[in-house]
């Protein structure tokens, strides 16, 4: 077994969460601010080869109609892009409201609007990943 990561792309920052390596657990782990992508690419990338992770769950922000929007496209090339620098596969999960229960999460556990500001992209990224992990543990049983 091999741990995933989660990914919430956004036009500023990408948010980072791991899985353990039985995947039961998504963890959020860390927010890379976006400059170029060779440089976002670069950061994912140790990000990747120093957890041994085996497959990127990355979010693709429909919108609540459930059709892609220059977001979801933007999104697609980022996969493309990785793709040609990464072995591993990148599957989408559809991100729809993930932001604003990470959001939501953060104001029940009291955090000020300075933390939740420096951590919300990356707890996104764990619901992003917690609910791919989900999916796949009901698929298997």
């Amino acid at each position: 077994m091999a741990a995933l990561a989660g990914l919430d792309l956004g036009t500023k920052t990408i948010g980072v969460a791991v899985s353990d390596r039985l995947l039961t657990v998504a963890t959020p782990l860390e927010t890379i601010k976006r400059r170029k992508f060779t440089q976002d690419a670069e950061s994912l990338l140790a990000i990747l080869a120093a957890r041994e992770i085996a497959g990127v769950v990355l979010g693709l922000p429909l919108n609540m109609d459930g059709s892609e929007g220059p977001r979801a496209q933007s999104t697609r090339a980022f996969a493309r892009n990785i793709a040609r620098l990464w072995d591993g596969p990148i599957v989408f999960w559809d991100e729809r409201l993930s932001t604003v229960a990470a959001e939501r999460a953060l104001l029940e556990a009291d955090t000020t609007r300075k933390r939740r500001a420096e951590v919300i992209d990356h707890v996104a990224a764990g619901y992003i990943l917690q609910g791919a992990l989900d999916r796949i543990r009901h698929v298997r049983t």
